[in-house]
């Protein structure tokens, strides 16, 4: 597994060694020990799936209370996968960086506790999985506006305006949103 730091150094891409044939293929998504080697102390609590239709923008999601690590993955499909720096006293607070996953190039993306996480299907639809390493809580769910101009997300947006749920047009600025410390 080639694991790769992004500018923002504790966001990681995971690209795993894919072995394959005339039959298929074969490849590793995770292990515990790439992640303890790097200092990284997860437990994955729980695995979610979504699937979402071209144009779809998910996020800028996370929680305050029960913040959330997510290792990402796309098992069909491209997206755009997003993470926001939202620890106040990082020297990365409000940054962001964006990875493209596919089913093709089969990375993943580690999102750690204390970002804002969130991705836009860029194919006809996307099929992502993803581990978290502490349950949902939708009384501590909390989004940061998708096209925050002072965040400055270079979405790839295939049409003129994304697919949004309500919660997620009503996403709070980045000067307005509870962040942690």
């Amino acid at each position: 597994m080639k694991i790769t730091a992004t500018r923002l150094p504790e966001v990681l891409v995971f690209e795993p060694t894919v072995h394959g044939d005339h039959r298929g293929y074969f490849m590793e998504t995770f292990r515990a020990s790439h992640f303890s080697e790097r200092g990284i102390d997860a437990t994955f609590v729980q695995d979610n799936q979504s699937l979402s239709s071209q144009g779809t923008l998910r996020g800028l999601h996370y929680q305050l209370k029960n913040p959330q690590g997510k290792l990402v993955r796309v098992a069909s499909g491209r997206v755009f996968d997003v993470a926001v720096d939202m620890r106040r006293s990082s020297p990365t607070f409000g940054e962001w960086v964006g990875v493209e996953l596919s089913g093709e190039n089969k990375k993943q993306l580690w999102v750690p506790p204390g970002f804002a996480h969130g991705f836009y299907v860029m194919s006809a639809s996307a099929e992502l999985i993803y581990k978290c390493t502490d349950y949902y809580d939708a009384s501590d769910d909390r989004c940061l506006r998708w096209n925050d101009e002072s965040v400055g997300v270079d979405w790839p947006l295939v049409g003129a305006e994304p697919l949004l749920s309500d919660k997620d047009k009503a996403g709070a600025l980045l000067a307005d949103a509870a962040t942690y410390a």
